[in-house]
């Protein structure tokens, strides 16, 4: 009997350490999920707000020391030194490899060092990780113009405004293309 309540015990500890440690995974996707409904359903006064809510989710490693690897990249960037940036978001990227924000840091880096092949790798990455990154969509999709496939940037813009049907950039982006693919079909 003894033996039966000591297992119990330990079965019991066992459960609620497990439910202990997916407990915030989940309530992070819940609150992720809700904020892509409320993005949804934005108006032209709330979506920018809503946005940064999301980045701000997005950017949660989960570690203080992958937070700041990700915090000096992105000063690197903002500090036009993307060579800089690239060492923090690869040294993030090697330490937090399901950390979807070290790839899209360092995609932007290398996407203004001018290295377009690395950067669509790490954008690819960054979409695997995350699928609904709006932000990655965007650059994948200007990548995607300066490549001259607009309808494969259409695509995406598309996707973006799905989700985002307030994004400006994304709005303009479509209306310049249909215009410039109608343009081609005449």
């Amino acid at each position: 009997m003894v033996m039966q309540t000591q297992r119990f015990k330990c079965i019991v500890t066992a459960l609620c350490v497990a439910v202990g440690f997916s407990l915030p995974v989940y309530a992070q996707q819940a609150t992720l999920d809700e904020l892509y409904q409320d993005l949804a359903e934005a108006d032209e006064g709330t979506y920018e707000r809503i946005e940064g809510q999301i980045v701000s989710q997005w950017e949660k490693s989960g570690s203080a020391a992958m937070d700041l690897l990700l915090r000096r990249g992105k000063e690197a960037l903002e500090e036009g030194q993307p060579d800089v940036a690239v060492e923090h978001f690869t040294a993030l990227v090697d330490h937090a490899p399901d950390f979807a924000e070290g790839y899209y840091g360092r995609a932007s880096s290398y996407y203004l060092l001018g290295l377009t092949g690395p950067a669509l790798d790490d954008i690819r990455q960054t979409l695997i990780l995350n699928p609904r990154h709006f932000e990655a969509m965007r650059g994948l999709a200007i990548v995607m113009e300066e490549l001259e496939r607009r309808d494969d940037a259409l695509e995406l813009y598309e996707m973006v405004l799905a989700m985002n049907p307030n994004s400006v950039e994304a709005q303009v982006a479509v209306d310049r293309l249909k215009l410039q693919l109608e343009g081609q079909s005449l």
